[in-house]
């Protein structure tokens, strides 16, 4: 969609401002039912499109992604524009400056439509924990399109973007793509700057493309990916345009890891696992080798990431006090003339705009890294995750990528689970891993299953080495061409 929109606008056939115009009337239509968006950016965004007209028009060379409308996880900053993270706390929150993806999307002259919702602080694998609305999804609105970028995705699904950032930590790009039928990348960890992302667990999180297809999001990639001073955990990776190399090799020969465990997880629902089975068979048949292998530890994957996870979470929303950041009960004791202690504020202030998810999560966090259980807790969950990451080099010594769901079931209703947080965190079952390793990971569709009438998209996970995307969107793309 973007190359095919960027000659468009080259030739003179569409201009930027009729194509941001056409968005905004997309979502003025479809999304007072979906509800994807937080706020719009509406002057600024027209703004933008007429100066990459009138560039155009003067016959300067633009890059691909200019004059293209975007949107972004409200829990990615855009200066000037409020970045809520979904969450009461932070509801009147203006950053002053931009996220490292944003200002290389700002360089590429982007043009961005607003900002989307998603779960509080990223916690969610539903987008139900948004303090201000639930997402539905486009297939079916009276389900969820997954989370925590749930807002992204589905503004990618109901066309009301041309494609959207969202942050990864768990699986929070790829379940919500596997979803909403778009794809969703996670690059890998420090590929993509982590400047200005609202932090959830800093050694977990990392920004990605949502897109209509692999071609975009590998064009997304090529733009926000890069070494920047502002992030110590970036790496420094050779300038690639990802979109110039898909389809360029052949993937006759290429060795396609299937983990056993993936399907004997009691979870996985028949009709995913069939579509599944169908895609390997599908890489087969374009000359890919299909090798079985085992990921022994997959089993402890979901249960080091819900300790490791919550533990980063409390210590990164201590700043979240009624003092330093956000909302404030101490704003408030002006107006009601109650005299607050400082403890007050604290306890009051986390008590009235947190959510329960994210108390939830503050309270296990605190209590796995107390005195008394850092040990039996932390210290083993982080163990195992040194296990994990050696089991995916091994299993890469044999393999060039590993192939299973992105989710064990397709979409689930509004509500079905929010009542069991258990059951709900078996939704990031296939993804945490590759947050785990920090290895790339993209959700690709690969077909639909029909669900009380609709037709629901079902998501194929490609997970690669370490800085392989160029490996994983290839095979990705491959296979949506074929």
């Amino acid at each position: 969609m973007i190359r095919e929109l960027h000659k468009k606008l080259i030739s003179g056939e569409i201009t930027s401002e009729k194509l941001t115009e056409d968005y905004f009337d997309a979502i003025e239509k479809k999304d007072p039912e979906i509800k994807a968006y937080l706020s719009l950016n509406k002057e600024f965004a027209l703004d933008k499109a007429r100066s990459v007209d009138k560039r155009v028009k003067n016959g300067e060379e633009v890059d691909l992604l200019a004059g293209i409308p975007c949107s972004v996880k409200d829990n990615i900053c855009i200066g000037g524009l409020a970045a809520t993270a979904g969450s009461k706390i932070l509801e009147n929150y203006v950053p002053p400056y931009d996220a490292a993806a944003i200002k290389k999307l700002k360089d590429a002259d982007a043009v961005f439509l607003g900002k989307t919702n998603c779960d509080e602080f990223a916690m969610g694998s539903s987008t139900e924990n948004s303090a201000f609305q639930t997402t539905k999804n486009p297939h079916d609105p009276l389900r969820v399109p997954g989370g925590s970028s749930g807002g992204s995705a589905a503004a990618v699904a109901a066309g009301m973007c041309a494609y959207a950032l969202g942050s990864d930590t768990g699986g929070s790009i790829r379940q919500p793509a596997s979803f909403c039928g778009a794809v969703g990348l996670k690059p890998t960890y420090g590929m993509v700057s982590r400047y200005g992302l609202i932090a959830m667990a800093s050694s977990l999180d990392q920004i990605g493309p949502v897109a209509g297809n692999v071609e975009d999001a590998a064009i997304v990639l090529s733009r926000i990916a890069g070494r920047d001073r502002f992030d110590s955990t970036t790496m420094p990776t050779a300038d690639k345009n990802y979109e110039d190399l898909l389809g360029g090799a052949d993937i006759s020969g290429l060795k396609i890891g299937i983990p056993k465990e993936y399907f004997e997880s009691e979870g996985l629902d028949k009709g995913v696992e069939e579509k599944i089975k169908n895609a390997i068979a599908k890489y087969e048949k374009l000359g890919a080798k299909i090798i079985d292998i085992s990921l022994k530890n997959f089993d402890h994957a979901l249960a080091t990431y819900y300790i490791i996870m919550p533990c980063e979470v409390s210590s990164n929303m201590a700043r979240f006090d009624g003092i330093r950041f956000g909302k404030s009960v101490g704003a408030e004791s002006e107006k009601t003339g109650v005299d607050y202690t400082l403890w007050d504020i604290y306890f009051k202030t986390r008590a009235k705009y947190l959510g329960k998810e994210v108390k939830r999560r503050i309270a296990l966090g605190t209590y796995a890294l107390s005195a008394g259980y850092y040990d039996q807790y932390y210290l083993k969950a982080q163990k195992v995750r040194a296990r994990i990451l050696r089991e995916f080099k091994e299993a890469f010594k044999k393999v060039d990528l590993i192939l299973g769901p992105t989710a064990p079931t397709p979409a689930f209703k509004i509500g079905e689970k929010t009542e069991n947080p258990l059951e709900m965190y078996l939704a990031d079952i296939y993804t945490v891993t590759a947050n785990i390793a920090g290895i790339p990971a993209i959700s690709v569709p690969c077909g639909t299953i029909e669900v009380d009438g609709k037709n629901l998209p079902v998501g194929m996970q490609l997970a690669g080495k370490w800085f392989d995307e160029e490996t994983i969107l290839n095979a990705a793309y491959i296979f949506e061409k074929s």
